[in-house]
């Protein structure tokens, strides 16, 4: 089954894999990776956030990680950042958390960050948009399709 998150990595030319993990697998990325056989590190959280100014962007962190809020509103350019509600996800993915995939379904000029710790995995899973379907994708080739800001997001500053 070719979902649009598949299409538009096929026509761009960037090489994945497709996975499957039954779909009565519960939520979270911890689940995914034992059902996958992956680390938890090397499964992707996307979360969608939205500023004080209205604007969303789209975030990626391991899912064994957490954003530090001081770092994200850094890299956001925004000290009012909160994640966005689940209705909201869906009007501006068009996918229902759990599943969204990182590419696709962006309009031009919408910002997405993707966690430094990330890009020092083999390989990525991602949400194709459906649950029980994974892609498997290596970081450089997420960060590129995706045009992500590669940005420390889960590491607290260390203080000189």
């Amino acid at each position: 089954m070719d979902l649009p998150a598949h299409i538009f990595l096929d026509e761009r030319h960037v090489p994945y894999d497709k996975l499957n993990f039954p779909p009565e697998t519960g939520k979270g990325a911890a689940n995914v990776a034992q059902a996958l056989g992956y680390n938890e590190s090397q499964m992707v959280k996307t979360l969608v956030f939205e500023s004080g100014a209205g604007e969303q962007v789209l975030v990626m962190l391991g899912g064994d990680k957490n954003a530090i809020s001081g770092n994200l509103k850094r890299a956001i350019g925004s000290r009012d950042i909160r994640l966005a509600a689940p209705e909201k996800v869906i009007e501006v993915t068009g996918y229902a958390i759990g599943s969204i995939p990182p590419f696709h379904w962006q309009p031009s000029g919408f910002r997405t960050f993707i966690d430094a710790c990330l890009m020092v995995e083999d390989v990525l899973g991602v949400g194709a948009g459906e649950w029980g379907q994974e892609i498997m994708i290596a970081p450089n080739d997420l960060a590129g399709v995706t045009g992500a800001t590669v940005v420390n997001l889960s590491k607290k500053r260390e203080t000189p």
